[in-house]
């Protein structure tokens, strides 16, 4: 990933942030530079690897969320249960983090009933010792 990244560029980035589906023409009217100097812009963050994807983020009306923590027992390669987590239906995201817990994973499903049945498999993978779950029951942004 390059540094070689000015304000302007931070600007645009943090506009695709809130909104990566806005127009070119209206970051450009935002920020004072013409569309075509936005475009080349963006390619080129996309380019050097500083924008890696777009992505779609759906409504959560319709799903409920979970946070797992997860401790990783000391004979156990945390990467390499990171990379089994990911493989599940539900987890949305993991992350390898400090503290009490080895691992956090983001954990969707219409239901508790699949949140449950996750958190289950979550505990029959090799080198998991312990997991804690909390609900999400509001997300603001």
């Amino acid at each position: 990933m390059s540094a070689n990244i000015d304000a302007t560029d931070e600007r645009i980035i943090r506009i695709l942030q809130e909104d990566s589906r806005k127009a070119f023409v209206d970051i450009a009217n935002e920020i004072g530079l013409s569309e075509s100097a936005v475009r080349r812009r963006v390619k080129n963050l996309v380019e050097s690897g500083i924008i890696k994807r777009f992505t779609l983020e759906l409504g959560a009306s319709d799903k409920t969320s979970a946070i797992t923590l997860i401790s990783v027992s000391s004979t156990a390669d945390t990467s390499a249960v990171s990379s089994r987590l990911m493989k599940l239906p539900g987890i949305e995201v993991v992350y390898e983090i400090t503290g009490q817990y080895d691992i956090a994973t983001i954990i969707a499903a219409p239901a508790i009933a699949e949140i449950n049945k996750c958190i289950d498999d979550i505990r029959k993978i090799e080198g998991v010792s312990d997991t804690n779950t909390v609900i999400i029951l509001k997300t603001m942004k």
